[in-house]
Formats: structure tokens, sequence, C-alpha cells
């Protein structure tokens, strides 16, 4: 058991009082033990309180950011089912379940919007061009999901699924639903109260904004029944769609504890990502190593390979940090700039690239979730790996479970069942050639064959590719302002080859040596290399050469600043904070510059480091 308390644990313990429920706002840093804060406090709770909450049929929630720290908590409280655990899109999904009814009428509303706007721009367009031609497809498809949602008995969502079926919600369409309902719907807002008089949220910052919005209006109201707690840094928030002034004008009865111990951090990197942050600062441990940090200015104009400087930087930290695993780039995590340096160095940017230029997208390519993506994830990929390796138990799995050929309602109704499943089989054989005399295949000519063949369902965002005619190659092209829609997005996506997909995939679930600080939040590494390089990243998100010094702040920038906007300063000064502060022992900032002079002068003014830990005639 974790009963020992400390005295920020007793300050959250002290808001979880059922006759008298305080709501909490926890400042937890970098590497402060929020997860364990948590876990101590619950375990108290259990103790304590349990069984005044199992006497009233209730439970206590708490909303996670992965699956993996779901199972962690879990496995802690002993799986105790007074503890509801889970992400926030299972979360949502188990509150708006039963309300089929309100559920069917948000869709028709929606839909019918949605097809208010698409008809809106056909009737603007000019001529039966390329883009005419997708969202007519678009629009079939809109109108044939409205009509079937007066036959559909029930909505069916799974949170690690494709959601492909008709009957099926999408992620996106899942926290919107619940954001609004528990908005506006005074009985969602008393089911919640009712059924979890304890609400605790985890990166709390990252959290919707729309869907925090409606948990602070939910506690204003109902302040006395209700406790929500909300574990947060706004320092590592990483997604746009966030509150970004969470933690804030906090109302007056919230209390505020903080979390200043770092116990992830060397010493060094922890004055490092104190100045970094420049409030707020962290405290080491008792048992904090002291660490080392170094600053390598590269000179970007005069550098050709910079997987070959890298290595040499990695070869030289081996030298001053006495630690011969930083030879090995293997055990050394390199974290980017931003996600298209790492789709860059991973070799996946052709598919990523027009994926994640749609801004709209961004958060769901991130973590997979994004239209059309789980497709890709959870059926095409595990299918064609399986058919590759020779998996037949794997394959014959995969199609049972997903595949229309195979559906048990076809072939109980089929006359020759045999004759279904050998075509079944063939279709597989017909996949499996498309790699012969190891070529790579483009994602568009395999999933062109996976739609010709029936073998899987595809997801309603690709179907106006799959379904063109010869009259599309025949239009003529488009105005470029005219294609700037999911269907163009995944038309470019779907020309590189497969080999990306599996790359993209190794990048999302972090089996990739390359990460962000999307990509590794909550994590920790023993060597850890911060790249910056903003001609890499070619974005305007970020700008570390404004950050350090090395170019000019625009107007626009300034402007924001002074209107407390969010900045590309502010996304980039965060983005730094928690790459660095992933690192436990050691770490090597390596900054490509076309001015090394002003980023070394701005480095040492700020304190951010010594001369000595700078290295700037790096060759």
């Amino acid at each position: 058991m974790e009963n020992n308390l400390s005295g920020v644990d007793e300050e959250i313990y002290s808001c979880l009082s059922l006759g008298n429920p305080k709501s909490f706002f926890l400042f937890a840093g970098a590497g402060s033990g929020k997860t364990g804060s948590l876990v101590r406090v619950l375990q108290r709770f259990r103790n304590e309180n349990i069984k005044e909450l199992r006497l009233n049929g209730q439970k206590v929630a708490i909303i996670t950011y992965t699956n993996a720290a779901c199972d962690e908590i879990k496995r802690r409280l002993e799986f105790d089912s007074s503890f509801v655990v889970s992400t926030i899109h299972s979360f949502c999904w188990e509150l708006i379940r039963p309300f089929q009814v309100d559920i069917r009428e948000w869709l028709d509303n929606n839909l019918r919007d949605e097809l208010g706007d698409l008809e809106l721009s056909q009737s603007k367009a000019r001529g039966r061009n390329k883009t005419f031609i997708d969202r007519e497809k678009k629009i079939l498809t809109k109108r044939k999901r409205l009509e079937s949602l007066r036959e559909i008995r029930g909505f069916t969502y799974s949170p690690n699924g494709t959601n492909s079926n008709r009957d099926s919600l999408n992620h996106a369409e899942v926290i919107k639903i619940a954001s609004e309902f528990l908005s506006s719907k005074n009985l969602m807002q008393r089911i919640l109260i009712r059924k979890y008089p304890i609400l605790l949220v985890d990166e709390s910052q990252d959290t919707k904004k729309k869907l925090i919005e409606a948990l602070f209006t939910i506690q204003s109201t109902f302040s006395d029944e209700f406790s929500l707690g909300l574990f947060g840094d706004t320092m590592q928030r990483i997604y746009t769609d966030g509150k970004r002034d969470l933690g804030e004008n906090l109302p007056d009865d919230w209390v505020k504890p903080i979390k200043n111990i770092n116990y992830r951090c060397s010493k060094r990197v922890i004055t490092l990502i104190n100045k970094i942050r420049g409030n707020q600062p962290q405290e080491p441990g008792d048992k904090n190593e002291d660490g080392i940090v170094r600053l390598f200015i590269v000179d970007s104009t005069s550098t050709d390979n910079k997987i070959e400087t890298e290595k040499k930087i990695s070869d030289q930290m081996a030298g001053c940090t006495d630690d011969a695993s930083w030879k090995d780039l293997e055990k050394v995590k390199i974290l980017t700039l931003e996600h298209k340096m790492s789709a860059k160095r991973g070799g996946f940017l052709e598919f990523f690239q027009p994926l994640y230029d749609m801004k709209k997208n961004q958060t769901g390519l991130i973590d997979g979730t994004m239209n059309g993506m789980p497709f890709f994830i959870k059926k095409l990929l595990p299918l064609v790996k399986a058919i590759l390796t020779n998996d037949d138990f794997k394959v014959a799995d995969l199609m049972r479970n997903n595949s229309p050929l195979l559906d048990k309602n076809i072939l109980r109704g089929s006359q020759e069942q045999l004759a279904q499943i050998t075509k079944a089989k063939k279709a597989v054989q017909e996949i499996h050639t498309m790699w012969s005399e190891e070529v790579n295949p483009l994602l568009l000519d395999i999933v062109k064959k996976v739609y010709d063949l029936k073998i899987l369902n595809i997801p309603d965002v690709l179907l106006p590719i799959m379904q063109r005619t010869d009259e599309y190659l025949d239009a003529p092209d488009d105005e470029e302002s005219d294609r700037n829609t999911d269907v163009d997005a995944w038309d470019i996506a779907l020309q590189s080859p497969f080999d990306q997909l599996v790359a993209y995939d190794e990048y999302i679930s972090d089996k990739s040596r390359f990460g962000t600080h999307q990509g590794i939040k909550g994590l920790e590494f023993p060597r850890v290399m911060v790249v910056l390089d903003d001609d890499e990243a070619g974005g305007f998100l970020f700008s570390y050469e404004k950050l350090l010094g090395a170019k000019e702040l625009s107007d626009t920038d300034k402007k924001n600043e002074r209107e407390g906007k969010d900045s590309a300063i502010a996304r980039t000064q965060r983005l730094f904070y928690v790459t660095c502060s992933r690192s436990k022992k050691s770490l090597a900032v390596v900054a490509y510059t076309e001015n090394p002079t002003a980023v070394k002068k701005f480095a040492i003014s700020e304190g951010w480091f010594d001369e000595a830990e700078i290295i700037d005639d790096f060759v």
C-alpha cells in the first residue's frame, strides 16, 4: 500500500470528501510524480471512504491520457471496480451511450449542417473539375448516412477500433457529442455527478477545450455535490485544442496544491528547465544525480549531413559523460523540434505531411484517431503484415473478424459457404502478389485492391478516391485554392509507399528512436538529444531561431505577446521545456542555426548554459 501521504497529497485528499467536496487544480511539473500522488490518495480514499461510496452506488472516475497509463493505475489500485479508470474517449462514450435518441438527433443536425456547407460550395464551383467530382461523392456519402439514421437501432463505438460500420460513431464525434451534451443537458449533468461525485482528469491541459469548459460549468452548478480534480501543467500543453489558460483565474474556493519537487531529472537539467520556463521553479529530490548538459551550436549553412553530425555529437557526449552508451544511437532518445522532422528522419514524410498540413487533423494524426487512420493502423497494416509473414492463423483471424467476405451473417445465409471462403483466400493471395519481386507498392494501389476485392470495408473519407471513374481522370485540374479537403490530403498521402505506413505506426506507437514532445508525454530516458532545426521542420507554429535570439520577432509575434495570445515563441518554449525535461542523466541540445554567434550570446545571457558547456566550433 502507498498510504504515506505528503503534504500535497493531504491537500488533494481533503478535497475528496463525499460530504464536503472541493475542487482543485494540481500544478505538477515535469518528473514531479503526480501519478504516484494520484494512486496514494485513491488508496487512502479506498481505505477510509469506499464503503460510503459503494452504499450510494457511486464510483470515482479517473481520466488518463493513454491506455498504458490506465492499465498502470488500475494495477496499482488492485483493479478495484469502485475506480473507473479510462481514456477520455472511453469515458465520453460511456456517458453518452444511453442517450441513443439524442445521439441520433445530434447526428441528423450535424449531417444536415455539413451537407449544407458542401452543397453551398458545390453551387459556387467553377465547372465540373476534380474538386467538384470529389465533393459530389462526399455529398452522396453523407446523404446516404443521413438516410440510414432512421434504420439504425443503436449506435456503437470502440475507443480502440476503426468504427467503420454504418452504426458507428468516430472518435471526433464522440468528444463533440459529449461536450455538447454535458454543456446543455441538465439530465446528463445530473447523471454524471450522481454516478461520479469525484472526477479526476490527468494531463488536463491537453484535454479538449470544449470538454474542460463543460466540466467547469458542471462544477460551478453543483459545487456542493461534485469534486473536479485537474492534474496538469500548462507549460506542458502540447495540443492547440487544449484550454490555453487552464489553471488561471480559478474560483476562490478551488484548492491549488503544488508539486515542486522533480524526482526524474538530474540537478543540472532541473536548473536548465527552470531557466527555460521562468516561473514555478522545481527543486531536485534527495536522490537526483548531478547530470551533464551540453549545447552544440552547428552552422546550418555549412552542414550537409546532419545524421553524421549528430553521430559525432553523440560520440563526443560519450566522452564528456563517461557513458559509452552515448556511442550507440539506439540507446539515445532523439527528440526533434516538430513532427515533420521526425517524419523526415523516420522515413514517412510523404505519408505524414499532407495529412498534418490539414490543421484540424493534427491531434488525431498524432494519436492515430483522425478520420480514416484507424482503418490503416487497426485493419490494413496488421492484415498485410500477417500476409507477408505467411502467418495463416493470424490472417484467418483478421479476415474472420474484419472482412465482409467472411461476415458471419453473410456466411450463415449463403448456400455456398465453401465458395465464399475460397473467394476470401484468393483475395488474400492477390494482395500477396503485390509484393512480388521485392516491390514496395503504393498505399493507393493496395487500398484500391482491397476495395475492389471487398476484403475490408473502406472508411467514408476514402470512398471518393476509391470510386473515381474515367470522368475524374479526364476532368480539368482545379484552382489550387479549391483543393484543401480531407480527401485532397489523403489523395496525396496515398501516393506514398507501404513502408511509410509501417514507419508512421512505429512512430505513434513510440517504437521509433525519434520522437517529439507529443510522442513522449510522461516518459523519461537516461540519454536525450534534443535537435533544434527550423529549416528541417518547415513549419510556422514553432521557431527556435526566434526563441534563441537568432531571428527578430515578427509583428504578429509581438502582437500576440502583447495581447497574451499563444505565439510561436510560447509554443516553442513549451516544446523545449518538455523535451529537455525527459532527460534523467545527460542531455545534448543540438541547435542548427544561421547565426551561431547570436545563439551563443543568448544562451549565456539567459543563463541557460555556461560558456564551458557550449561547443560552437563543432565540425
